[in-house]
């Protein structure tokens, strides 16, 4: 479990059997000196776990379903950069939102705009029944980076993020262009929220019409 918090940047290459990470700029306190065999850490939001480590970074195994759903294998080829995030701690703050490091599918750059104290990045799903879970200031994480929604279309399938000069600066957003692929997770609390009320509505007296007022004060609901 992550926090969508990036500590560090690095640059993701091929290995024999997956992907090399190699660190470039890593916050205070947090490195390659600092990784253990069996480490989770989120690649672009990816998680993968360390099964050797390297001086100057680690490398991981990287399954077919991974490859197939993420940009990792395309910025494996290009040696690109990549944000890097240790997995979270009970103890530690959760400054960002509760990211799995479970992709849920790619995204594409649609805008990058200066403006006067912020970047305006405009994303849209590539699949998108994924819309449905996106809202005004709902959380998403975008490469791994936990970030707040500015707005979005009705169906949610295309949105827009306000990026301070911080988060611009210390990711690799900054080196994002229109037209390119980003790694997208949705809330993982929305989609809990769904799976459960799709198993209650899937019961024999059930049906969608059936979540009124009546049944949220039969089912604790208060005004």
């Amino acid at each position: 479990m992550f926090t969508g918090l990036v500590r560090a940047t690095g640059v993701i290459e091929r290995a024999a059997g997956g992907v090399r990470l190699r660190w470039e700029a890593a916050a205070e306190g947090w490195g390659p000196a600092e990784l253990a065999l069996g480490d989770s850490v989120a690649v672009d939001g990816v998680c993968l776990t360390v099964a050797e480590r390297l001086a100057d970074g680690f490398r991981a195994d990287v399954s077919e379903e991974t490859l197939a759903r993420t940009t990792l294998a395309a910025k494996a080829l290009r040696r690109a950069p990549v944000n890097l995030e240790p997995a979270l701690r009970l103890a530690d703050r959760l400054g960002g939102h509760l990211v799995s490091g479970h992709v849920d599918g790619l995204g594409r750059v649609v805008a990058v705009e200066r403006q006067v104290a912020s970047w305006h990045l405009e994303l849209a799903w590539q699949d998108p029944a994924y819309g449905r879970y996106v809202c005004e200031k709902a959380s998403v994480a975008v490469d791994g980076i936990s970030l707040t929604v500015a707005g979005c279309q009705p169906s949610g399938d295309r949105f827009w993020i306000a990026v301070i000069p911080h988060t611009w600066a210390a990711t690799t957003l900054q080196g994002l262009r229109v037209g390119d692929a980003v790694n997208l997770e949705a809330d993982l609390l929305a989609k809990y929220a769904e799976r459960l009320l799709a198993t209650r509505l899937a019961g024999p007296e059930a049906s969608p019409s059936a979540i009124n007022r009546d049944w949220l004060v039969e089912h604790g609901w208060s005004a």
